[in-house]
Formats: structure tokens, sequence, C-alpha cells
């Protein structure tokens, strides 16, 4: 079992802010919204040249809502889980009766903790300090997460309570979920790991942040990352909202793959369009997942597949599967697919195999002429992953007909089984071999040759 480090206290009190801090990333949402972290988010932070968990935790607190108690039993289950506790206050605020409730819960799991104020360039009168004194806390450090005062001093610190007998953390396959809110993507990795990992509400939006989950599948390391549902009209909405919007794009950048999570119940709608749209153009490979199959009647299934939006070109060119999140229905097949077109995304081809494949596709299919000039390709080599790159030479760039281009694009997908995975090509005009040798006209031909254009133009008048 791995070392782990949870940072734990009060809404705003700067825990994600710390988190982005010691992981050098900006995978939490920071905001002075209170209570914008909802779900445990796991980084890492370099502690003796070592790779160590860190989990940032949605503000505990005692109130009464469902949502709320949900937010505090996830940060006290990042407490059971980790070997150390990072026990965050505000400094310029007095000590109240939640932060005493935090103290003596976390004495009684004896759990070793490091006491820290945070935002010490606010300035204040606040007793704090006094107050932790009363209550036997007499060792703490100073800081201000958002200016980075005194980070060195608490890594330092860090860094002796970490035992050296750790795991060392592999980096994963990292496996995006995206879609609307309450598609079921959270209930999904939950009954995926066998663990209520993310906070599942009936609620839509409960998710908020980007959350990373490391797993294993088959003896290889995955990462799940389970994104906010990007709703309609987003960037009209609450700034959390954007920000939440803006973490999944982050998402997709990071990720090796999108599972694209679809209501069997609700169907395709134009917002599930836009957001398959946001992945294809990042050029990552998309995996159609569509969930809640056991709430519908197989006739009901049929006439969804027959609809309109679901026979596109847009997503007919898609790998779908049927899946029960909440009955584990699918998941088997889901994932031998998903690791399928992780590897398949990631192939390189041959120049020479791709070249014999272009020589085919325009023996099938000749190329047009453009305003009297025949079309001619003269070679094509690999440019890249993600998406899967071709660039293709020949003596015109810019007047390649659009249906030719699309009839050389199908066919390179169908032919290398890129079903799912993104697709570039790249047309470059080829340079004239003999552009170099021409021969330069004297000044004395250059006059010469102007006299019989102006020559020329008089005799036509």
């Amino acid at each position: 079992m791995f070392t782990s480090i949870a940072i734990i206290g009060r809404p705003n009190v700067g825990k994600s802010s710390l988190f982005n801090k010691l992981t050098k990333s900006r995978d939490a949402i920071v905001s002075d919204y209170a209570g914008l972290t909802k779900d445990r988010n796991h980084g890492f932070i370099n502690l003796k040249d070592k790779k160590t968990l860190i989990i940032d935790t949605g503000g505990i607190g005692n109130e009464k809502e469902k949502i709320k108690q949900a937010i505090s039993n996830q940060a006290w289950m990042a407490v059971e889980e980790s070997s150390l506790i990072i026990l965050l206050f505000d400094s310029s605020e007095e000590l109240n009766k939640e932060d005493i409730e935090i103290i003596y819960k976390l004495r009684k799991s004896n759990k070793e903790f490091i006491t820290v104020l945070n935002k010490i360039d606010k300035k204040s009168d606040s007793s704090i300090k006094e107050d932790l004194l009363k209550n036997g806390i007499d060792n703490f450090i100073e800081i201000s997460a958002e200016h980075s005062k005194n980070l060195n001093v608490l890594k330092s610190y860090l860094e002796e309570k970490v035992p050296n007998n750790y795991m060392d953390i592999q980096d994963g396959k990292k496996v995006a979920i995206l879609g609307r809110p309450n598609a079921g993507k959270s209930t999904f990795i939950n009954k995926f790991i066998n663990e209520d990992r993310l906070i599942v509400s009936e609620i839509a939006g409960t998710t908020i942040d980007a959350i990373s989950i490391p797993f294993e599948f088959n003896k290889q390391q995955f990462i799940f990352i389970d994104t906010a549902g990007i709703r309609k009209g987003y960037k009209y909405n609450h700034k959390i909202e954007y920000f939440s919007y803006v973490r999944a794009m982050h998402a997709i950048e990071q990720s090796d793959i999108v599972i694209f999570m679809c209501d069997a119940q609700e169907g395709l709608v134009d917002q599930d369009l836009k957001i398959l749209n946001m992945i294809i153009e990042n050029g990552k490979p998309v995996l159609f997942a569509l969930n809640k199959i056991d709430l519908i009647s197989k006739n009901n299934l049929k006439k969804l597949y027959e609809l309109k939006k679901m026979q596109s070109e847009f997503i007919s060119n898609l790998v779908k599967v049927e899946i029960s999140a909440i009955k584990k229905k699918g998941f088997k097949k889901l994932f031998q697919l998903t690791n399928k077109l992780i590897d398949t995304s990631q192939q390189k081809f041959t120049t020479s195999m791709l070249n014999s494949l272009l020589k085919k596709f325009i023996s099938l299919s000749a190329p047009p002429a453009v305003r009297g000039r025949q079309l001619k390709f003269k070679h094509v080599h690999f440019g890249g992953t993600c998406p899967t790159t071709l660039i293709i030479h020949a003596n015109q760039d810019k007047k390649i007909p659009n249906n030719y281009k699309k009839y050389l694009e199908n066919s390179f997908r169908s032919k290398l089984g890129l079903e799912s995975i993104q697709l570039k090509l790249i047309f470059r005009k080829s340079d004239n071999p003999y552009e170099g040798n021409k021969n330069k006209l004297t000044g004395r031909q250059i006059k010469k040759r102007q006299r019989l254009i102006k020559h020329n133009k008089k005799t036509k008048k």
C-alpha cells in the first residue's frame, strides 16, 4: 500500500489552492465560493525523488443537508485511506466549533497530522494561535498557498514524515468519462472499482471537478478521470459551471481516450453532439457508451438506433457499447474496447504501407482535374498521433475538392481500422525539383521581354 497525504479542513480555508501548489497543477477548482470541492481529488507531489499521492477534499461541516453530509463523509474517507493528514486552517479567522470538532475527531482516528495555518498574507487580529494552544496544538506551520509563502518549509516537513518504504506510483493509461449531467458517470466508476469513490446523487451536477482515480485492470495501470456533466448554455451560466467545463476540457487533453456516456432513456440530444464535437476537435479517440439500458425495452433500444442522429456519419464512425452502470452490465466488453482503442490510437504506420494504400485508392478512383491541371499525389507519410495524422504531398494543396479529400479520409480510416480514432489528413504542395535550375534572364533579355508584352497588349486593342 502506498503512502498518501490528505488535506482536510472547513470550507474555503484554501485546501484546493494548496493542493494545486503542491502538485504544480490546476486540477482543483479555486474560487471564493465556499464548498466548491465535493469529491476527493487525487494528485501527486514529489517527495524524496518519488511520487506521493496527495488528496484534496471537500470542506467538512455539520450541515444537515444530504449532499453536504456526503461531502464531509468523503473527506473522512480520505483520512482513513491516508497515512498523513494536513489539517488546514484560515489564519485570518477565529477557531470555531467546527474546527474543534475536526481536531477531536482527527485525534480519535489515531492518524498523524500536521497543523497548517493558511492565508498569513491577510491582515487580521485573529487569536487562532492562542486557541490552538488551548486545544493542545503547539506546533504548526504558517503559509500562504496563494502566494507560495513557506511552501518549501511545508514540503521539507512532509519529507521528514513520509516513510521511506512506500511504493512508487506508476503512470497509467488515462480514461476520461464525459457526458451530460446525470448520465451515470460517477455511478459507473464506483461500480467498476467496487468502491463508493464518488458522490452519487439524483441532483444533476453533483460532480464539479475532474476527479482522478487510479486503478488496475488485467495487470495494467489505468487512471479514471470523472468529469462534471457539461450543461447546455455553460458559457452563460454561473462561473462554477463554466470552470467545470474548462476542467472537463483539460481532462480531455490529459486523457488517452474518452468514454462518452449517453443516457439511453433520454437518447441522443443536441448537447451530446456538441460534447462529442469538443472531444473530436481535441483529437482523442472516443468510445460511445449507451448507459441505463436496463431501464428501456429492446424495442425502444432498436428505435433509438434508428434515429437520424444515431445514423448520421458523425455517430456511425464511433464504436458503441451498451452498459448498465448500476447493474454492472457490459463492463468487460467496454474495457476490452477501451484498451484496444488506446493501443490503436497510439499506433504508428510505415511510409511504405501508407504509400501502397494511397496508390491503391488513386487507382480505384482517379483524382479530378482542377482548372485544366490533373491532380497528382506524390507520396504520403505518418505525421503523429491523437489525432492520427497523415501528410500527403501533391502538386496542389489548396485546390483539392472536399469530396475527394473525404474519399481519401474514409478509405484510409477503413483500411487502417481507425473506427472511433480521429484521423487528420494534411495536404502539402510538393517542391518542384527543377525550381533552382532555371536559367536567369540577363538585363537585356528582361527589357526585351517587357517590350514584347507591351506590343502584344497594343495589338489586342
